[in-house]
């Protein structure tokens, strides 16, 4: 099920080329979670990380939102950490919201929401870190 809707290191390279503004849907405000040291990391890379969770005001001096909806702004990708059956209206908040990318971390697998995603015109990863991702393909070579 992971690989219905593949994303090639071409594809994933392209995104994170083209992206500026990522909104981390389930960050977390704890040291030791991986949505709070993924964040961190492509805030560190020169990324705009928006942390959405309402069960924060802010992380890391970063506001955060209770929604993608909610954030100002262009959203280029929504990065998801959150469990599978709380995806698909992430992505329609996505979808409403503009934004070019649905990128469901690893362990996040939702295959409807991957194809609602792509019906709608965004791109989709689907099952892969992103922090990972840039480092593989980026952080030694050309983009952010």
């Amino acid at each position: 099920m992971t690989k219905e809707i593949p994303a090639s290191s071409e594809d994933i390279q392209d995104i994170l080329q083209k992206s500026q503004t990522i909104a981390v849907v389930g960050m977390s405000n704890k040291p030791e979670r991986a949505s709070y040291q993924v964040a961190m990391y492509l805030k560190n890379a020169g990324y705009d990380i928006v942390p959405v969770n309402p069960a924060y005001p802010e992380i890391e001096g970063m506001k955060s939102y209770p929604d993608v909806e909610s954030v100002p702004g262009n959203v280029d990708v929504v990065d998801i950490f959150r469990r599978p059956e709380f995806v698909e209206p992430i992505v329609e908040s996505a979808i409403r919201k503009g934004a070019r990318v649905v990128w469901m971390q690893e362990g996040v697998v939702n295959p409807k929401a991957a194809e609602r995603a792509k019906e709608a015109g965004l791109r989709v990863v689907m099952d892969r870190c992103m922090m990972k991702e840039h480092h593989r393909l980026m952080a030694h070579g050309t983009g952010q």
